[in-house]
């Protein structure tokens, strides 16, 4: 498993995707519907194809799954803690707490997935991952939820909870495992058509990522991102590994989770801020610092697991 070689063409790609689009080859009205493509198509086709030929007796470790989902719960206390402490405004206080265990999946996570473990890994870490999906936009929502002044937020909440579960990635995860389970064998030209896709996932999900970043409006609030950022990147994932650990499981076997709890914010994390009148702003800023300091954490997390 080769850590330089796994991480350092990821962050290039995401690198050339912002050089990019800072000299226009990638202009502003391409990314959003080339996101929705990745979004909606590439990189559920991605996931379902690698769960669907999954054996979930193997490739399913319920210990992992569990303790994954814990440490994302023990770690909304964490955050709700240290906003608090921090006294931050209203609106700030869910965004942050957000900000702090909403990771970037689809695009980071997996991504590292796939380049460190291979197809068998990713697997794993979709099964693992759809699951994930779901509690954290759910503790993202109450984050949120539990931090507006805005009247009328409660269509917006409802809003966001229907389309938590309507997400394109957790939908092809659970087919996927059904797919698995029911030992369904798909003809030759629905395989190689989600092949097609699936191939198209990660390196335009990667430019895309780049494409996005911004750093002009990080002077605000400085103190309170590069918090987020070492408690996303750092803490988080200091919680899984102490609970995998203390229960014994072998670093093989918790790895799939060990890189989702490493992730960055997820870029969703601004569109919820925004939608549920929170500090929107703070999330674009934080969502950039992560990714960018990410590209050292998660080689730093990649090599204690080595």
């Amino acid at each position: 498993m080769d850590i330089i070689g796994t991480t350092l063409p990821i962050f290039a790609v995401i690198l050339i995707g912002w050089i990019a689009r800072r000299i226009g080859v990638i202009p502003e009205e391409f990314s959003e519907p080339a996101n929705r493509l990745v979004f909606y198509l590439a990189i559920p086709a991605m996931i379902f194809r690698s769960v669907a030929k999954a054996s979930l007796t193997s490739q399913l470790h319920v210990g992992v799954l569990a303790i994954t989902l814990s440490a994302l719960l023990i770690f909304f206390g964490i955050s709700w803690a240290a906003a608090t402490a921090g006294h931050l405004e209203r609106r700030r206080f869910g965004t942050f707490m957000q900000c702090c265990f909403h990771g970037n999946l689809g695009y980071i996570g997996f991504a590292v997935s796939y380049y460190f473990l291979g197809e068998d890994g990713l697997a794993q870490t979709g099964i693992i991952g759809g699951f994930t999906m779901i509690m954290q936009n759910l503790l993202a929502v109450i984050a949120l939820n539990l931090n507006t002044d805005k009247t009328g937020a409660g269509k917006n909440r409802m809003k966001i909870f229907l389309n938590v579960l309507a997400n394109p990635v957790i939908i092809a995860a659970v087919a996927g495992i059904i797919f698995s389970a029911a030992h369904i064998r798909m003809p030759i030209i629905i395989s190689r058509t989600i092949d097609i896709l699936s191939d198209l996932a990660l390196p335009m999900a990667l430019l895309l990522i780049g494409a996005s970043l911004t750093f002009d409006v990080m002077r605000h609030g400085i103190g309170a991102v590069l918090s987020s950022t070492v408690m996303k990147l750092v803490l988080l994932p200091g919680v899984g590994f102490l609970l995998y650990r203390l229960f014994g499981i072998s670093a093989r076997a918790y790895l799939p989770g060990l890189i989702l709890l490493a992730s960055p914010t997820a870029t969703i994390s601004f569109v919820m801020a925004k939608e549920m009148d929170g500090d929107a702003q703070f999330a674009v800023s934080a969502i950039s610092a992560s990714t960018v300091l990410s590209a050292v954490t998660i080689s730093l997390w990649l090599n204690v697991m080595k």
